[in-house]
């Protein structure tokens, strides 16, 4: 992953913030728009556009385009900053491999540790019956 060449290829669009804010909400365009079009890129590997697509599935439109927006603050370039740096925060972690889960048998002493808790909790059950009396 190129992050200085996926920075260049990143697209975006300012708009006017939805919400109060006052006068200041009507003529300034604070929102920030950022638009990435993962097949086109060429900071990603074909492998890391495999795993791309795959795991942000749900958050691609169908010509395979991320779009984040960001209004939190009142400035555009702090919006800006702040979109720049969840986009590379979503891709790190999409791009994560998770660890292959290696099987492992129980011990011997846990085996033993289970059957005697068995053990213990028949011999429990069995004391709550009624005597059998010698019929």
């Amino acid at each position: 992953m190129d992050k200085k060449q996926i920075h260049r290829e990143l697209v975006f669009k300012a708009m006017r913030s939805s919400g109060a804010g006052g006068q200041n909400v009507n003529k300034v365009s604070s929102k920030v728009e950022l638009t990435f079009i993962i097949d086109t890129s060429e900071g990603l590997s074909d492998k890391e556009k495999e795993r791309i697509q795959l795991k942000l599935k749900s958050r691609l439109t169908n010509d395979g385009a991320l779009i984040l927006q960001c209004d939190e603050a009142r400035s555009q370039h702090r919006n800006k900053d702040l979109v720049v740096k969840r986009f590379f925060e979503i891709l790190k972690n999409a791009l994560v491999v998770p660890k292959k889960r290696k099987p492992t048998k129980p011990t011997k002493s846990s085996k033993e540790k289970r059957l005697k808790s068995k053990k213990i909790t028949a011999d429990k059950k069995a004391a709550r019956k009624k005597p059998d009396l010698g019929k």
